[in-house]
């Protein structure tokens, strides 16, 4: 660690690898922007054709922004001391602008594109100024300064996505998103510079872990929110009681299979890596999908609940099914980070999820949501049989430091 000015900024080796209150409060910004994603979601669940994909486009591209804010965030308070008063200004006024997001998001792809577009800008381009002055010239001034300047490139395509046509808005903005997403994996790399080796990156690993799996129990949440809502919401029958139970236990199962094994073996993983960046890294984008996937989820539950005894939807099954293929897609991967090997029971449970789609489609809504929670269970069985034949094995992560020819000084 390099001593001097903006020194006492960096999180020492002692600091505490559990979230703060301020953290935790911080979340709170993100529940109500997830609830309007799962909105936006369950909105296109009727549609069809091209207007459900599009549907579908405009609502990822959001999720998309705000977990890009939100993982920026856990990023700042796992590198720099959250204590300190200036951090914690900078994430009060996160959680400002991600709760003018939340507000904004139903309707950001039309009359309130341009708050939504300014919300995003003042996190991305305005919070790295200031956590680059708050440093004093520190080495590691020059990371917020690069995404600074990666963001501010960005930003003319948001501000004219947001006064442009509404037609040229998701356009514009998958293209400034894809300018953002890109900058982060390159290490946001400027002239004379060269990149930021985020796989460098001195952080405390405990910490990211312990933040990431908190937002999954925070889209769990969500979705136990969503099934309360919709069912206090509706006329009660045996239909709908059977539906509110089975949706509640593939929630219950989408935790269980989560926290197996390598759910909770993260933060030992991010822990004893000396250098955590890009196992971090590869987290974030695994737990992006996992949220993403939950929310999907939680929407399937939303249009079965309602109506579970209906005629057939088959562009329900992009939410009744999709959303747990996709969890167990990530969870795969999750597995493979961590343990550096491939989960049989989940492969198995996304085959067979696969196998079963096309003759769901001919089926009531109920049936699909039955059927998947039948999956999850079969997938949760399976790996509980296999803990008991097997301890608990060590973390083995198959993405971590660079080599240790690499000297170059960390930013």
């Amino acid at each position: 660690m390099v001593a001097g000015r903006g020194t006492d900024l960096l999180r020492p080796a002692t600091s505490s690898g559990r979230a703060t209150f301020l953290e935790l409060f911080f979340d709170l910004a993100f529940v109500a922007a997830l609830t309007r994603v799962s909105q936006r979601f369950a909105d296109v669940g009727d549609d069809t054709g091209w207007t459900l994909v599009t549907g579908l486009g405009r609502t990822l591209l959001l999720f998309l922004a705000l977990w890009l804010i939100w993982s920026h965030t856990i990023w700042i308070t796992s590198r720099y001391e959250p204590e300190r008063p200036v951090i914690q200004a900078v994430v009060v006024g996160t959680m400002f602008a991600a709760l003018v997001l939340a507000v904004t998001l139903p309707h950001a792809m039309e009359e309130r594109a341009l708050p939504f577009a300014v919300a995003y800008l003042m996190v991305m381009v305005v919070r790295p100024l200031v956590v680059a002055a708050a440093l004093h010239g520190h080495p590691r001034q020059r990371v917020p300064f690069r995404l600074a300047a990666w963001s501010a490139a960005s930003a003319p395509l948001w501000l004219v996505g947001a006064l442009g046509p509404d037609r040229l808005r998701p356009p514009l903005w998958a293209a400034a998103l894809a300018v953002d997403y890109l900058a982060w994996a390159l290490g946001w790399p400027l002239p004379r510079l060269g990149s930021a080796g985020v796989g460098r990156w001195r952080i405390a690993g405990e910490h990211l872990a312990e933040r990431h799996q908190q937002m999954f129990l925070i889209a769990l949440g969500e979705s136990i929110l969503v099934i309360g809502a919709v069912f206090g919401g509706v006329d009660y029958s045996a239909g709908r009681i059977a539906a509110f139970t089975v949706a509640f236990t593939t929630s219950a199962l989408l935790w269980r299979i989560y926290f197996h094994r390598a759910g909770r073996l993260l933060n030992e993983a991010l822990g004893r890596t000396g250098m955590p960046g890009r196992l971090g890294t590869a987290s974030e984008r695994t737990h992006g999908l996992l949220v993403l996937s939950v929310l999907v989820t939680a929407v399937g539950y939303h249009l079965v609940i309602d109506d579970p005894f209906g005629p057939p939807r088959p562009t329900w099954l992009w939410f009744v099914v999709g959303g747990p293929a996709l969890f167990l897609i990530a969870r795969v991967r999750l597995d493979y980070e961590i343990l550096g090997r491939v989960s049989w029971s989940r492969m198995i449970g996304l085959v067979v999820l696969l196998l079963v789609t096309t003759g769901l489609a001919r089926w009531a809504p109920m049936v699909g949501l039955s059927v998947v929670a039948g999956v999850l269970a079969l997938v949760a069985l399976l790996d509980a049989l296999r803990g008991r034949r097997r301890p608990l094995e060590d973390s083995v992560p198959q993405i971590g430091p660079e080599s240790s020819g690499d000297t170059r000084a960390e930013e």
